[in-house]
């Protein structure tokens, strides 16, 4: 199979836009920070003056001197009433309440950048993969093709007596020998497009060509890291939720209201329209010390986030210099296959033009060919390799 057996060409962008656009985890956490805004919205709403109305009407008989205590029933009463109540908070408590739901949008939005990288990530990776595959493919469909060619050659020669039939029956099992390698191939690539499709989120079992996917090492933004902005929200939210606290302990007032009709109707009740105002106070004395031992929780866990923090600088270190060793190491590997794969095509070169006068030695010449194929190889998956790296290196370094 060639590269003309293809329905049509692909992009390692278009697998990267199809798995954002079919993820229902990207799809959940756009939603999350949606409601995230409108819980701040209705929090800013319990700030306002909550009006309600309220209607009650009640009546107790007295029949035969039976029934209810008039003096406590007023044996029939009306009530329509408007009322209000509107909270006073500072501009401390406020802001801290602010904060808490910006927190918790802000920790929304990287959680949803981390689940980003993660998906291109592991898109990318099966992207290489599935290149590198098709490569060694490619390669191998052209060495057979050329194998077959040369066995008619000999075929010819061997009628000749040229050469001996031992020499072409080696041949021809080499021909088949490779056949097997070039089928195998194609399925491990069908294999490696569908597990693509799959994490893509895409239903296609259509045999498409890989274009090279860009990959270049990215600037590194250690400041702005998104990994290292998780501690920082989450140490934030710790801070903020000492002031939360702090606020319960506050006092807190309300004013209260009423305007309306309320009536028993025992004197001129044409005369009970009415409005009453009030003020209602609050202020904590003790609780047996749960605001101390609740800064204590959050001090410690201030500490956690903190010792973690630091782990992970020195880790996301210790990472890259590992994974810049990998990339120089593949870039060293690929200089020196690439010498060697000179020297491989100019002996099989030689030696084809020694079959042709019926000079080559079959055996050196299958060795010739194996060894060639084995570079190939070597410089395929090498290559495989040092995507990989860039793109392990570029998940640590890249907030895009």
């Amino acid at each position: 199979m060639g590269c003309k057996t293809f329905s049509q060409e692909k992009d390692l962008l278009y697998f990267i836009d199809k798995a954002r656009t079919n993820s229902p985890l990207l799809a959940d956490y756009q939603n999350q920070i949606k409601i995230s805004t409108l819980d701040s919205l209705l929090n800013r709403a319990t700030y306002k003056t909550q009006i309600g109305a309220n209607l009650n009407a009640n009546y107790a008989p007295v029949i035969n001197g039976y029934g209810y205590d008039t003096a406590l029933s007023n044996g029939q009463a009306v009530s329509a009433l408007v009322g209000f109540n509107q909270r006073i908070l500072g501009k401390g408590q406020i802001n801290s309440q602010a904060e808490s739901f910006k927190l918790i949008k802000d920790a929304l939005i990287i959680n949803k950048k981390v689940a980003v990288k993660d998906l291109d990530k592991s898109i990318i990776a099966q992207y290489i993969t599935a290149f590198g595959t098709e490569k060694q493919m490619v390669f191998n469909d052209k060495v057979t093709s050329l194998l077959k060619e040369e066995e008619s050659i000999l075929k010819k020669l061997t009628k000749s007596s040229i050469y001996k039939q031992t020499d072409y029956l080696i041949f021809n099992a080499t021909i088949k020998q490779q056949e097997l390698k070039a089928l195998q191939l194609k399925q491990q690539y069908q294999n490696d497009l569908a597990l693509l499709n799959y994490l893509t989120g895409e239903r296609d079992t259509t045999l498409v060509k890989l274009k090279t996917p860009d990959l270049t090492i990215k600037s590194d933004t250690e400041q702005g890291n998104i990994f290292l902005k998780q501690y920082e929200t989450d140490s934030l939210k710790i801070k903020n939720a000492d002031k939360l606290i702090d606020n319960n302990y506050k006092p807190s007032i309300s004013l209260l209201g009423d305007a309306g009709y309320n009536s028993s109707f025992i004197y001129q009740g044409y005369k009970n329209f009415g409005f009453s105002v009030g003020v209602g106070v609050n202020v904590p004395i003790y609780d047996g010390n749960q605001r101390s031992l609740q800064h204590q929780k959050n001090s410690m866990a201030l500490a956690t986030n903190e010792s973690y923090t630091q782990n992970f600088k020195r880790q996301y270190q210790q990472q890259l210099l590992l994974l810049n060793q990998k990339f120089n190491q593949s870039t060293e590997t690929n200089k020196m296959l690439q010498s060697q794969l000179v020297v491989a095509e100019a002996l099989i070169e030689a030696n084809k033009k020694l079959l042709l006068s019926g000079d080559a030695q079959i055996t050196e010449y299958i060795i010739a060919l194996n060894n060639l194929i084995s570079i190939q190889d070597a410089i395929a998956q090498n290559s495989v390799n040092n995507l990989q790296t860039i793109n392990e290196i570029n998940y640590w370094k890249s907030n895009e």
